[in-house]
Order: structure tokens, then C-alpha cells, then sequence
């Protein structure tokens, strides 16, 4: 057995499966990586891509690591009352509940930043609370995305895209009472999550950091016309070398990296090391080739192509049968390593993504060089689901 593998299933070999595994070499080793892509640029950790919050806090620790990306503003409430003191929402949220969560608090208004990506968004959040609330920070977000005639590459977030539309929505929001404009976000979605598969993509992300780093500089000289920015956050941890060298940002954004799940194999900067895992107990063999284990079918979320599925990574030799993929409650696998399963075996698995694979687990088990374990409740053990 793979010396690496076998020091982490023998440190959890009396705990109970399916189990979350975290290895604390890698993922520190990772956080150093990161770190040094980054070239001084304050990180800001990507919650949702973490959903453990010690590992949250510990990573926040680190030198290079600077406040939350958060995803929910219930989550975000949750934290700045666990004690992080900056926490920037990554999307828009008409959560009536917590918005009145936020102002209520003046710890909450004072850490959080809110996500707008229109005037409209603003109109909703007046309509869910009284007037005379406290001040509320926001954050622009800008599409990020290349667009060449009508072919629009990245994803499809912020309607806001030209220096015109960015400046004339900046002003809209400083001209408005109960709101305080304090930053700008562009994600660089088919930069920071798209590999390196070919000469074809290359191109494209190449193209893409260049017509954005242009672009960015022109907004956010526009908008510091209109408002006195605090972040100009960009970025996601396939990125971090090529965002960070733009001087018009003052922080970027990284989650995945620390876990480094399978879809964040291939890419040209970096060679993150596998952190994260999940391990399956054999429960069946229904044919000599094929050992059979209990759950498994953590799918990730995006568009459904094989990418998003589990990956067994020990024993090697193992795949899924695509006519039956990863199941919610059995998960069959084919392959010569299959021959030498027993029951009871176990299997290591990687999800695709990073912190999906905590929604389906009460707590990680960090295990160190030592072989000493430590359980970490996630988001869910801690009784929360942010949706």
C-alpha cells in the first residue's frame, strides 16, 4: 500500500465509515502554496469551500490569509458571531431573516459586506427593513467574464461589465441613504476554474487575464472617483499568480486550493496535493472484478459531465461502472484492484469538489504526521445548513 494512503487509513481505522478524511500535511502544505503564488496578496479564505470552521479559523491564522468569503448571509452572521471580524458575501441575498440579523447587530453591520450587483437588489433590501437601520456595507461585483462579439466566456453572474455601467451603478449606490459602497469584485471564473487542458484554453485564459487586467484597472480608477474602496477583491485559487500581479487589486480569493479536490487536477501553475478524501467500507462482491461499497454518490454541483463525480483513488486500479455511477446508498467499482477487496475493505475516494463533501458529513478527521486524529465538526455537525 501507498505509504500516504496507509498512513491515513490506519490513523482512522477504528472510526466508523463513511468518513471524511483531511490530511494536515497537505493541507498546510497547500495554504503554503497558495501563499506563495500569491506573492503578498492577502488571501481571503473561500468558506464554501471549506464548511469546517476550524479550519476556517486556523487557515486565518497564517500570515498570508486575510478574512472570509462567505456564500450565505446566515452564515456570514454566524461567523462574525464566532468571531471573525471581516466577511465579505460573495452573492446577492433577499434573506429577510438574517438581513435583519445583520442590522441588529452593530458586530455584524461593522465585519460583514453585503453582495450587490444592481440597484434593484438595493430596493429589495429596503423593502425587508426599517428605515432607520444602521448603514449597511456593499460590495459591487463585476462580470469578470471575456466576451468576444456575442460569445460570452465564464460564467454568468453580475450584469455589470463596462466602466460605464460599473461607474453609473457606483454612483447610484453613493447617492443612496442606508448604504455604504466599500468595494469591487471580479471573479475570473474561466481563468481560476477552468485547467489547462489544451493549447485552445490556454489561449483563451492567456487572452482573457489580458483584456481583464485592462479592464479592471479602468473600473476601479473610475469607481475610487465615486467612492473611497477598501477591497478590490479577485481571483480563486487557479488565478492567484496571474490576479495577484495586478496592482488595481488589494486582495484575491482561495477555498479549493487548501482541500485540492480532482477538479483542480491539470492545471500548468501549481500541483496542489490531494487533502481531502472520503472513505467507503466494501459491503458486497457481485462479481470477481467488482467490489461494491456502502454510499459514495457525492456528486458535485455544475454541469454533470463525468468531472463531477467521485474519483477512487486506493486502491489504485479502481473506477466507477458508468452505466450506475456513484449511488446514494451502494456505490459499485470495477477494475483488477477489485479482485483483492474483501468485505470490509476500504476504499479512498476524492470528491470533485471541495467543501461539497462536508454537506454529507458531521465532522472531518484530521490526521497528522503522527498519526494522531483530530475530529472536526463541519458546518453540518455544528447544525447548520446554509442552504
Amino acid at each position: 500500500m501507498a505509504p500516504h494512503y496507509q498512513h491515513l487509513l490506519e490513523a482512522t481505522g477504528s472510526l466508523g465509515t463513511p468518513l471524511a478524511v483531511v490530511d494536515a500535511d497537505a493541507l498546510w502544505a497547500n495554504a503554503d502554496d497558495l501563499a506563495r503564488r500569491a506573492h503578498g496578496v492577502p488571501i481571503r479564505v473561500a468558506s464554501k469551500s471549506v464548511r469546517v470552521r476550524s479550519v476556517i479559523e486556523r487557515t486565518l491564522e497564517l500570515e498570508a490569509f486575510a478574512g472570509v468569503m462567505s456564500y450565505s448571509l446566515a452564515e456570514s452572521n454566524w461567523l462574525v458571531d464566532h468571531g471573525a471580524l471581516d466577511v465579505l458575501l460573495a452573492y446577492p441575498t433577499v434573506d429577510a431573516a438574517a438581513l435583519r440579523d445583520l442590522v441588529d447587530d452593530e458586530r455584524r453591520t461593522a465585519a460583514i459586506t453585503l453582495m450587490i450587483d444592481s440597484i434593484e437588489a438595493l430596493d429589495v433590501i429596503d423593502s425587508m427593513l426599517d428605515i432607520s437601520r444602521p448603514e449597511i456595507r456593499v460590495c459591487l461585483d463585476v462580470d469578470a467574464s471575456l466576451r468576444i462579439g456575442p460569445v460570452h466566456l465564464g460564467v454568468r453572474r453580475s450584469p455589470v461589465h463596462t466602466v460605464d455601467e460599473a461607474t453609473r451603478i457606483a454612483q447610484m449606490i453613493s447617492g443612496r441613504a442606508g448604504f455604504r459602497l466599500v468595494g469591487l469584485m471580479f471573479y475570473d471564473a474561466q481563468i481560476a476554474g477552468l485547467p489547462d487542458s489544451s493549447a485552445g484554453v490556454r489561449l483563451v485564459k492567456k487572452r482573457s487575464a489580458a483584456e481583464l487586467t485592462e479592464r479592471r484597472g479602468q473600473i476601479v480608477k473610475a469607481v475610487r472617483h465615486v467612492a473611497p474602496l477598501e477591497i478590490v477583491n479577485a481571483g480563486g485559487t487557479g488565478s492567484l499568480e496571474v490576479t495577484g500581479a495586478d496592482p488595481a487589486i488589494t486582495e484575491l480569493t482561495a477555498g479549493s486550493g487548501l482541500f485540492a479536490p480532482s477538479l483542480f487536477d491539470g492545471y500548468d501553475a501549481f500541483k496542489a496535493r490531494p487533502a481531502a478524501f472520503f472513505a467507503l467500507s466494501v459491503v458486497r462482491r457481485p462479481a470477481a472484478d467488482i467490489a461494491t461499497v456502502f454510499s459514495g454518490g457525492y456528486i458535485a454541483s455544475g454541469a454533470t459531465h463525468k468531472n463531477r463525480r467521485p474519483t477512487p483513488v486506493w486502491p489504485e486500479g479502481l473506477a466507477l461502472i458508468d452505466a450506475e455511477g456513484a449511488g446514494e446508498v451502494q456505490t459499485p467499482l470495477k477494475g483488477a484492484a477489485a479482485r483483492d477487496l474483501a468485505v470490509g475493505d476500504r476504499v479512498l475516494m476524492r470528491h470533485a469538489k471541495a467543501g461539497e463533501m462536508c454537506e454529507r458529513f458531521d465532522e472531518v478527521v484530521l490526521v497528522a504526521a503522527d498519526g494522531s486524529v483530530e475530529r472536526l465538526p463541519t458546518y453540518r455537525g455544528e447544525g447548520k445548513n446554509f442552504g
